[in-house]
């Protein structure tokens, strides 16, 4: 299986259009690199290729990306759908670039496809898409031989929902294991995780790679920035360092690619000279740039 990072920031992008905190400030600079939002693309076979989010800055993204241009009749695509892990804007916003394009498919949790109901029928006038329930029992098989399952890993529904439309205790976040059945290579993907779990931890010894939440690295850094609570500012994200971090989870599976993904704009990660990549790469866990390929 290919995968293509296409976008490996948090919301906003980086550097982020309103923040001048020193790393916005050093992207601007040109001292380090911008990165847009986060999103990713896979295929099983290298011609048809599927979305993981489809980020608000995705028609940079496939721009960007080579492989998934147009060709080789004026009006066709490589891209077959969209797999949503959320219905947060940073993940769903993109959806509106695909427009009127006929026969995607895209796939989400209950709740998700619920809570999109009005952006499903405004994108449904433009070309018909078919919309499935992620969590279907016995997974979905992807045209080029991908075998995927939905795992629920958060409840929590996005800020724009009413919270007598938040149902609690429903799958609003869900991470997507996708395997190979050619080479039987398996990707973990989970870039918004609230919480480790158990059930984390038995997906992560049974994948090949593990595309993982490194939104903070520690929960007070976005407090110290922008004022606030830290991890109010970003929603509910398992933060990288401390004993319960994501970083020592991740160190019980040495013998997977981990690699971080969805950074915020004032995470030190995104600086590779920074004491966090140290200690991240320390543990031989990677922080990948924008449009970065390789094969699980």
């Amino acid at each position: 299986m290919r995968v293509v990072l296409l976008g490996t920031a948090a919301d906003g992008g980086f550097p982020r259009w309103n923040c001048a905190c020193p790393l916005c400030a050093a992207a601007r600079d040109g001292k380090l690199p911008p990165r847009t939002q986060e999103c990713a693309a896979l295929t099983g076979n290298g011609r048809d290729w599927w979305l993981l989010n489809a980020s608000p800055d995705l028609r940079t993204q496939l721009t960007a990306t080579p492989a998934l241009w147009p060709g080789a009749g004026p009006r066709d695509t490589p891209l077959r759908g969209v797999l949503l892990t959320d219905a947060e804007a940073e993940h769903a916003g993109g959806l509106t670039m695909l427009r009127g394009t006929p026969g995607l498919k895209v796939y989400a949790a209950p709740p998700v496809r619920t809570v999109l109901t009005p952006l499903r029928a405004g994108l449904d006038r433009y070309a018909s898409w078919e919309w499935a329930d992620s969590l279907a029992d016995g997974g979905f098989v992807l045209a080029g031989g991908l075998v995927v399952t939905a795992h629920p890993v958060g409840a929590q529904a996005p800020a724009y929902v009413p919270a007598r439309a938040a149902a609690q205790g429903a799958p609003w976040v869900t991470a997507y294991r996708v395997e190979d059945l050619a080479t039987g290579g398996v990707l973990l993907y989970a870039p918004s995780v609230g919480a480790w779990s158990s059930a984390l931890d038995d997906l992560c010894a049974a994948a090949d790679c593990v595309l993982l939440d490194g939104t903070v690295f520690d929960p007070a850094e976005t407090g110290a920035v922008r004022g606030g609570a830290g991890r109010a500012a970003t929603g509910p994200h398992l933060p990288v360092s401390g004993p319960q971090g994501s970083l020592a989870a991740l160190a019980r599976h040495p013998g997977r690619r981990r690699v971080y993904i969805r950074m915020d704009d004032t995470n030190p990660l995104l600086d590779p000279a920074s004491p966090a990549r140290a200690r991240v790469a320390a543990q031989r866990v990677e922080v990948l740039p924008d449009g970065a390929e390789f094969v699980v």
